[in-house]
């Protein structure tokens, strides 16, 4: 038998937020090692998922899981949390001699005390491996230096935005990993760095300046190429590698790696500008959505998308929709405010209260707005994605309610929780043909399973965590200079 060592780190840092990502934030998502984990996610378009279907089709590896830890975006990791992950790890794959080693990594993680803790994690595994093969799969938006690729055998990252292809990446990965076990390739990485921060907001991989980089990363996949992924970064996790990169694996070609690293590096420097975007204001996107007509029409707050790490607290776009005062039936998802549940659950469906929604986290983005609500519905539990994106995981919600305030309901959880899949709605009641307008604190995943539904989706421009000037926010570590404003 062969053995295979794994681990997992999954979360996408915005060191802007003022909510640290903890314990029970994993444990609400992933925070699983051994068997348990394989079986939660068997039959997933995930990294696990597909590490499951490798091993069910190479009877001769056996895998050994350590921790598997993953949260929705969010603050920095608990540096505490982190030392006890790192050391975890450490430990599980120090028990034994392995033929290979795969990690599951975002590449945009940042701790309380640490801008490059993944590098930290890289660095320790091949420390304790030593030669054996190491193979990481990557997030499309990962901040990567150069040395990532002296330390890892073979990676890939993902090449679809919003993330359909999880499995696909994970799968490519732990094929590659397989073939060099094997001998029969040698693969040599190198990373080049453009020198550009990027904003995700016109990142798509479906038109756009992205979905070209892609076409020519593809075309240049060829012969001795293993793998070549461009990686647009998180421009929200402060690092001194934060920013777009090109990564590029070869089969014993070290020179044509880095001259097509370096080519499409070039590439990424010609279509930066294409990545700087405007948006309007709330009150004029909901004014634009209006104008469209019969719905469903979204309007998208990205400032506090969820899965840019915001804290599904900023009230901008609520107060706007709240003053705009429609009389067809509307949409809000989502309000996180566990203080507030509890109250409304205490009150019980069908109360009648005054509130304030928003600004509880931080007044920083904005007071709260008073509203008279009504108690509509009251939820608890999971549920299980449709899809495309992580079809058929299971998504733990918590307690939740759902406010009547004239036409508008909103949606209030206990946890963050994003609103990507139509099962979100579906949990709470919601059917999207009754829905004329929906307003979501979302951004590029949202589209995967809302957009083909939409008649139109419109993003705005709201003070909060993820928004759109990254020079208003205070950078430490990451080369703001690199970033070109819209």
């Amino acid at each position: 038998m062969r053995r295979l060592a794994v681990a997992r780190v999954w979360l996408e840092v915005n060191s802007f937020s003022p909510i640290p990502s903890r314990l029970s934030d994993f444990e609400a998502t992933e925070w699983l090692r051994g068997d348990e984990a394989l079986h939660r996610f068997a039959g997933t378009p995930t990294e696990l998922g597909a590490l499951g279907a490798f091993l069910q089709a190479n009877r001769e590896w056996q895998a050994t899981i350590s921790r598997c830890a993953a949260a929705a975006p969010g603050g920095p990791m608990d540096e505490t949390l982190f030392e006890r992950f790192l050391a975890e790890v450490e430990a599980d794959f120090a028990a034994q001699r392995w033929d290979a080693v795969y990690l599951s990594l975002h590449g945009a993680l940042v701790t309380q005390r640490r801008p490059t803790p993944e590098l930290d994690l890289l660095r320790a595994v091949r420390r304790i491996v030593g030669r054996t093969p190491i193979g990481v799969s990557f997030d499309m938006h990962a901040n990567l230096g150069p040395e990532v690729a002296a330390l890892v055998d073979v990676a890939a990252g993902y090449k679809t935005l919003p993330h359909v292809d999880m499995h696909t990446t994970a799968a490519k990965v732990l094929a590659l990993l397989d073939r060099t076990v094997r001998g029969e390739i040698r693969p040599v990485g190198k990373i080049a760095r453009p020198d550009r921060i990027l904003h995700s907001f016109n990142m798509r991989t479906t038109d756009g300046p992205m979905k070209e980089l892609e076409e020519i990363s593809a075309a240049a996949t060829t012969g001795s190429i293993l793998d070549v992924t461009p990686f647009g970064g998180f421009p929200y996790a402060d690092t001194p590698y934060t920013g777009a990169s090109v990564m590029v694996y070869a089969d014993g070609d070290a020179a044509a790696a880095a001259a097509i690293a370096a080519r499409i590096a070039a590439d990424v420097r010609r279509l930066a500008p294409e990545f700087a975007v405007k948006r309007p204001s709330a009150r004029d996107g909901l004014a634009q959505a209006l104008s469209r007509g019969d719905g469903p029409v979204a309007v998208l707050e990205s400032a506090d998308n969820t899965y840019s790490g915001g804290i599904a607290d900023t009230p901008g776009l609520f107060r706007a929709l709240v003053e705009l005062d429609p009389k067809m039936p509307c949409v809000f998802a989502y309000f996180c405010d566990p203080a507030l549940i509890e109250r409304l659950w205490r009150a019980g469906e069908g109360a009648a209260l005054d509130l304030a929604l928003g600004g509880q986290v931080t007044a920083d983005f904005g007071a709260p707005v008073p509203v008279a609500a009504r108690i509509e519905k009251l939820a608890q539990g999971s549920f299980v994605n449709r899809g495309p994106m992580q079809a058929g995981v299971t998504v733990r919600v918590g307690r939740s309610a759902v406010l009547a305030i004239g036409a508008i309901r909103v949606i209030v959880t206990e946890q963050r929780v994003p609103v990507n899949d139509l099962a979100y709605l579906a949990h709470h009641g919601i059917d999207l043909h009754d829905v004329r307008l929906l307003c979501v604190k979302a951004k590029n995943h949202f589209r995967a399973a809302f957009g083909p539904l939409m008649k139109a989706v419109i993003e705005v421009d709201t003070p909060g965590p993820a928004g759109i000037d990254l020079r208003a926010f205070p950078y430490r570590h990451a080369r703001v200079a690199d970033y070109l404003p819209p």
